[in-house]
């Protein structure tokens, strides 16, 4: 296709005003509107520079596409959603892991929006919301359960989505998942390798699949070790800081306490403590901690805390991957599964992106 001249912006913005449209890049381009349609539509049969000049001019008049029309003609709305849950045992869950998935839709027709729930909420009515109103192409979604009814309704419908974590269920479906049983492992193993007499754990939710990863990792490496342990009572990741904080203080005023604690998040590490310095205790002289980081707050404010890193962005970045090939229709699942592993060397200063 020979080169068109595409016109400055001093003569777009002497045109018509109103919504951009098809026929506006069209005009401005040289180009015919289905030409113009395809190219937003990456069409490979369009050439490249084709398609770049059109993606430029589109961006340049702030066109977008007619959603209501697009869903009529093709069925397809062009957004992804994402069902977020506030994570506060997890610093910047959120932002972190939508930065991840705008960068694995950079450059396509698709949009991303988030649809809230909030804990304790009905996860399966917010699913069947966004699904049954066709409110997006595909779905995001964390927290799964070990036989999570939100993944037995997606399947069963065909409806394409993605999960952060795995499920028990038999028939296999897209997830991306942190290796939490290796991570805990490899902390618990940390903390006796130093000395401590009696590693402690402050577990996820048991209700949740990662719950489980986390309290098998731990018991592996305690049994592998013979020593003594703790599972700490009465609370987990999910609980308030101030919770964590009173408990773990409470816990050491007990009697026989722990020398050492396993902490899933960066909240949970911090309220840990903050709970032993009530007590009078220094970290790294009377108890140790690990933790996983995800931000750089840990390492910043607590630099004697030695951590194993996620990387919630690179886990959103494939989530947004796996769900376009989900949607184009992908079915090999060996495309479509990711178990991320902590990376060694596991322990020292790591800061989040």
């Amino acid at each position: 296709m020979s080169s068109i001249e595409v016109p400055t912006p001093t003569n777009r913005r002497n045109r018509k005003s109103g919504r951009p449209t098809l026929r506006t890049i069209a005009d401005l381009t040289g180009l015919a509107v289905t030409t113009v349609s395809r190219a937003l539509s990456d069409d490979p049969v369009i050439n490249h520079e084709t398609r770049k000049r059109v993606r430029e001019v589109a961006s340049e008049i702030g066109y977008s596409p007619d959603r209501a029309a697009q869903r009529l003609k093709t069925g397809r709305t062009n957004v992804i959603a994402i069902l977020l849950e506030p994570h506060e045992e997890i610093l910047g869950y959120g932002t972190s892991i939508m930065a991840g998935i705008a960068k694995a839709l950079q450059g396509t027709a698709y949009h991303l929006i988030v649809m809230p729930n909030l804990p304790h909420a009905s996860n399966i009515a917010a699913v069947n919301y966004i699904m049954r109103n066709h409110m997006a192409d595909g779905l995001i979604m964390s927290r799964t359960e070990p036989l999570d009814p939100r993944v037995k309704l997606l399947m069963e419908h065909d409806f394409p989505f993605v999960t952060h974590g795995r499920t028990e269920l038999s028939t296999p479906h897209p997830f991306v998942d942190y290796d939490n049983f290796t991570f805990t492992y490899e902390a618990t193993k940390r903390l006796i390798a130093k000395g401590r007499r009696k590693p402690a754990l402050i577990s996820g939710p048991s209700r949740f699949t990662f719950g489980g990863h986390i309290l098998h990792g731990f018991m592996t490496a305690v049994r592998e070790a013979g020593c003594a342990y703790e599972i700490i009572p009465d609370i987990d990741l999910d609980h308030q800081a101030g919770a964590i904080r009173d408990r773990i203080a409470r816990r050491y005023r007990e009697g026989d306490p722990p020398d050492a604690y396993m902490c899933g998040g960066e909240v949970c590490a911090l309220a840990t403590i903050t709970g032993m310095s009530d007590c009078g205790l220094t970290l790294g002289v009377e108890y140790d901690i690990v933790a996983k980081q995800t931000s750089q707050l840990l390492s910043a404010i607590q630099p004697k805390v030695e951590s194993i890193y996620e990387d919630l962005k690179a886990t959103g970045e494939d989530m947004g991957r796996i769900l376009q090939k989900r949607i184009a229709g992908e079915t090999d699942m060996s495309q479509l599964q990711v178990l991320l592993s902590p990376q060694p060397p596991f322990f020292g200063s790591r800061k989040g992106g």
